[in-house]
Order: C-alpha cells, then structure tokens, then sequence
C-alpha cells in the first residue's frame, strides 16, 4: 500500500479535518497545524493528501491552502474557492508548459516518426489548451 493511503495516514487526516474545523473561519498555517495536530511534518503531508482524497467521499467542505497567507481552511466562500482553483489551474498550466518545452518538444524533434511521442504531443497540448481556457 502506497505511504500515503495507510491507515496512519486516514487517522493523520482526519486529526488535521478535526482540527481545520475547530479552526474555522481563521484557518491554520503548517506549523501551527502541526502544533495543534502534535504531527511530523512528513505525517502532516500525508495527512494533508489523504485529506483531499477523504473530503469528497465524506461530504467535508472544501480545503483550500493560500500561498499568499500560508493558511489551510476549509471553505464554501465561492471567492475564496475562485481564487485558489485559478491558482492551482494556473500552477499546472506553468508545469505543463515547462514539460512541454523541456522534454515533450526536444523528445518529438528526436524522434519525429515515433508513433507514441507525437500521441503524447498532441495529447497534452490539449491539456495546456484546455487549462489555459480555464486560468
């Protein structure tokens, strides 16, 4: 089973949700959710990745984290949701860019008949296509 889909990490998640909630509306930063949690900080990331996976399954609100502010809060604020949504768009928009012109672009210039690179070529200029419309 992967580190992060462990039972430590389902109880580390459900310490932090307990703890987000207690915490509403202020929201915590990372050291004072590992004070309040009394977690690692490598428990703290599982805990944190688990959580997302978790939120859905369990009808939790939604977790955002500000990297202006440096704080995780769960929210149902539709400004607060837009703007952290546009950035973690606009986060893999960069990610997917840099992909594409480090390896994607130079591996297709290489290897112009390979049948899979130029699959994967037009795949995820689809995906920088459709992030871009929505960042």
């Amino acid at each position: 089973m992967a580190r992060r889909k462990g039972d430590a990490a389902r109880r580390h998640a459900e310490c932090i949700c307990r703890i987000l909630l207690e915490a509403r509306p202020a929201g915590l930063d990372f050291p004072q959710l590992l004070a309040a949690c009394e977690l690692t900080r490598y428990q703290a990331r599982d805990g944190l990745a688990m959580l997302r996976d978790l939120i859905a399954e369990r009808g939790w609100p939604p977790l955002v984290y500000s990297r202006l502010e440096g704080w995780y809060i769960f929210t149902a604020d539709p400004d607060e949701l837009e703007s952290y949504e546009v950035l973690w768009v606009r986060g893999k928009l960069t990610q997917v860019r840099r992909f594409i012109t480090s390896t994607l672009a130079p591996h297709a210039q290489l290897t112009p008949e390979d049948k899979r690179v130029r699959f994967m070529v037009t795949q995820i200029n689809a995906v920088e296509a459709t992030l871009d419309l929505i960042a």
